[in-house]
């Protein structure tokens, strides 16, 4: 633990296992955001338990806290409220051990003690150095507190990991979340699109203007590898259920046997795009669907707040963009629009970039065009991630349409079949072992479905066994 994140408010500290949320730790936890003033906890409220979908990597407990601060006096008496959501470790044993040996929980602490600090402080460096006179604000939550330790102690006497995260909760200030199956409404892509401009900005603006790697800086940064590994697996995990899904939908065979032939390769293909390449590699999300955005509306403009920041990478931002547009913009609205949402995205990569001290087409040589160039190598890579969670589409009538809408889409416009996307180190094959690895992978086509329909049959017994059982 570095002096630096122990200066932050939002520092890494040491706290006790088996945690429970008291009056005195919250009161210090508050404290922090007057500048070591006195706070007094008046009545606090605490909720456990969330959203499923925002417990998958996390235990989610709420608290609502009214309290005493000294903000126009020196001891604390200005009536204050706020709510916060505390996110620690999963309780299921499986899910802690995942999230702790991909190190997703420790990835996002240090995002919130360590990059957040760092960009809000060359924001403000760098637009008083250029006499703005407005400050941009990053579109993130406040973070109140953070604490992490790895696991210790022997083998007889093992101590585990425990981590934990407190941040501002805006469900009750106005924001909402958008609903997965419904798809993003055009001012909430745009908006979105704008607050992960914001945050590339920052970063890509950050490692020029200081001439310093953001992997050197940020070793803890999602590597390449271990990403492309994680990712792999749920591929792995994800194409039976499609081929199976896509079983039943003749007029998707070709498009099936594609995504076939490209399986033995997907783990070249997802390492060489998560490879931060060109002059625009920088600190993405990874992760960069709706479910993990919150919006708000006050009547003229639309503001997003992006969440669960576990698995930042350093990469090139388009990822972020193409799976954002892949995942969760309605088809109409994608095939209508995709056009002027990269737009947005680059007017406002642009204009924050021009504010931070960087002219990305005369510093960096990189142009509008070469967006577009990058967005459709990244929709290869954001399919595969969707492929990986197929399971959040699959049994939902407007959500599997428009997997099966990407599907074709993505076939038509060669995106899937384009050798300067799917090309990877590895050497390519000749055209015969390409055909045969075609033939072979066609024939064990079936082979998945068959495992999966065997699959869902024992299911159904066991379902079946339980219901008699009851």
């Amino acid at each position: 633990m570095s002096d630096d994140e122990t200066d932050s408010s939002c520092a890494e500290e040491q706290v006790v296992s088996n945690f429970e949320v008291r009056k005195e730790w919250l009161e210090k936890v508050l404290s922090n955001e007057y500048n070591g003033k006195e706070v007094k906890v008046l009545e606090f409220e605490v909720q456990p338990g969330c959203a499923t979908s925002e417990s998958v990597l996390s235990a989610i407990t709420r608290v609502s806290t009214h309290y005493l601060a000294a903000i126009t006096t020196s001891k604390p008496k200005d009536k204050c409220k706020v709510d916060l959501i505390i996110k620690q470790l999963p309780k299921d044993p499986f899910s802690r051990f995942f999230i702790t040996e991909g190190q997703f929980d420790l990835r996002e602490i240090k995002f919130y003690t360590q990059v957040m600090p760092d960009l809000r402080e060359f924001s403000k460096k760098q637009l008083a150095r250029s006499k703005e006179q407005e400050t941009i604000v990053l579109p993130v939550p406040k973070c109140f507190y953070a604490h992490y330790s790895p696991a210790s102690g022997t083998d007889d006497s093992p101590v585990p990991p425990e981590s934990m995260l407190v941040l501002h909760d805006l469900t009750p200030v106005g924001y909402w979340r958008p609903e997965f199956s419904e798809g993003l409404t055009l001012k909430e892509a745009n908006a979105a699109l704008k607050a992960i401009a914001c945050i590339h900005a920052h970063s890509l603006s950050l490692k020029v203007v200081d001439g310093r790697s953001l992997s050197e800086r940020y070793p803890f940064l999602f590597q390449t590898a271990k990403a492309t590994d994680s990712y792999q697996q749920l591929v792995e995990r994800g194409l039976p259920q499609l081929a199976y899904f896509l079983k039943s939908r003749p007029e998707l065979k070709t498009i099936l046997e594609t995504l076939l032939v490209l399986r033995p390769r997907t783990k070249g293909i997802i390492s060489a795009l998560l490879a931060p390449e060109g002059p625009l590699s920088l600190i993405t999300h990874t992760d960069f669907w709706s479910n993990n955005l919150l919006f708000s509306n006050n009547g003229t403009t639309m503001d997003c707040i992006i969440l669960d920041w576990q698995m930042v990478t350093y990469s090139r931002p388009t990822n972020d963009v193409a799976l954002l547009l892949v995942s969760s913009v309605p088809t109409q609205l994608r095939r209508k629009h995709t056009k002027t949402l990269l737009d947005t995205y680059w007017h406002e990569l642009y204009w924050t970039c021009s504010h931070l001290g960087l002219d990305i087409p005369k510093d960096l040589g990189y142009t509008r065009e070469n967006l577009d160039e990058d967005y459709r190598k990244s929709q290869l890579l954001a399919l595969l991630l969707c492929i990986g969670s197929v399971d959040v589409a699959i049994g939902n009538p407007l959500t599997e349409q428009r997997l099966i809408d990407v599907l074709k889409d993505l076939y038509n416009d060669g995106v899937l079949t384009d050798e300067t996307i799917v090309a990877t180190n590895e050497t390519v094959a000749t055209t015969e072992e390409t055909v045969a690895a075609t033939e072979e992978t066609v024939a064990t086509t079936e082979e998945i479905v068959a495992t999966t329909e065997e699959t869902a049959v024992t299911d159904e017994t066991v379902v079946a066994k339980n219901e008699n059982d009851s």
